[in-house]
């Protein structure tokens, strides 16, 4: 199906073509990084992948939290504490990262974790052709020892970041496409800091 040829559309669709450019074949992985509000634009996103043929999968790092045990260990939860602790990243390379890249009939999984009822998620094991797209969208994506997930990502500029994390990580710096979504029906391109 055709999606309606608004701004957003427009937009989305040659954030698709860049990403092609960095990653035309195989299996792809997008970031969608931003302070929050990035499920509406990974959405989005696949939706245009998958206008364009392509067989696209969503995932988001809220649904690979660590138990509330474990992140309030060393007492009340910090914007430091959660920076470092909130996301299981061994979990989402083990069972949505890794299998996904190695194609074939390997089953991967897009949510590990349900944070609310704060337990694991019995798992649903999928597979995809060999040039499917996955789109992951959240907190933190851009961070150093993720960076080698991505095959493209994208950061919304205009969500607010943490401070530890900007500082630690530079995602404005390191991102392939800056994006200020502060108007959903009107997203721009974000000039890149000098």
């Amino acid at each position: 199906m055709r999606l309606p040829p608004t701004r957003r559309v427009l937009l989305l669709r040659d954030v698709v073509r860049r990403v092609r450019e960095i990653a035309p074949l195989g299996r792809v992985v997008v970031a969608v990084d931003g302070g929050g509000g990035t499920g509406a634009f990974a959405d989005d996103l696949a939706e245009v992948f998958r206008e364009a043929g392509a067989d696209t999968f969503r995932a988001s790092i809220s649904d690979f939290h660590t138990p509330r045990a474990f992140r309030t260990r060393r007492g009340p939860e910090t914007p430091e504490g959660y920076y470092r602790d909130a996301f299981d990243y061994v979990t989402l390379r083990r069972v949505l990262l890794d299998p996904f890249r190695l194609a074939g009939s390997t089953g991967f999984q897009t949510a590990a974790f349900d944070e609310e009822r704060d337990v694991p998620v019995e798992s649903r094991w999928l597979t995809a052709g060999p040039d499917a797209v996955l789109v992951i969208d959240g907190e933190f994506l851009l961070r150093p020892e993720l960076r080698g997930g991505w095959d493209a990502s994208v950061l919304l500029v205009n969500a607010p970041e943490r401070a530890v994390y900007e500082d630690e990580a530079h995602p404005r710096a390191v991102a392939d496409i800056l994006i200020d979504d502060s108007e959903p029906e009107r997203p721009v391109y974000a000039v890149r800091a000098a």
